[in-house]
């Protein structure tokens, strides 16, 4: 899987979220999913610059957190290592 493809299944599960589908109203979601997917390809090179994709829209802390499991989920079902997921993980965290 790629992480175009990552992308594409996480964005269709946060869009299909009813709480959060409305936050995406009027957002170019082509545009963000290529930064997500940047995000997403320097996270699994290792890289550890935080994606600010989802900043600026209204989220909450555990409104975020459910956008980031969504992710982590879409990586499990695609059966990346542990490691790399988790790298994905502290890479879009919550900048609390």
């Amino acid at each position: 899987m790629t992480s175009g493809e990552a992308v594409g299944q996480w964005l269709r599960l946060v869009v299909a979220d009813a709480e959060l589908s409305p936050y995406l109203i009027g957002v170019d979601l082509g545009r963000l999913a290529a930064h997500l997917t940047a995000g997403l390809a320097n996270a699994l090179a290792g890289g550890a610059t935080p994606s600010d994709g989802w900043r600026g829209l209204g989220l909450s802390e555990a409104q975020h957190r459910r956008v980031v499991d969504y992710l982590v989920g879409v990586l499990w079902a695609a059966d990346l290592p542990d490691d790399q997921i988790a790298q994905v993980r502290r890479t879009f965290e919550v900048d609390a």
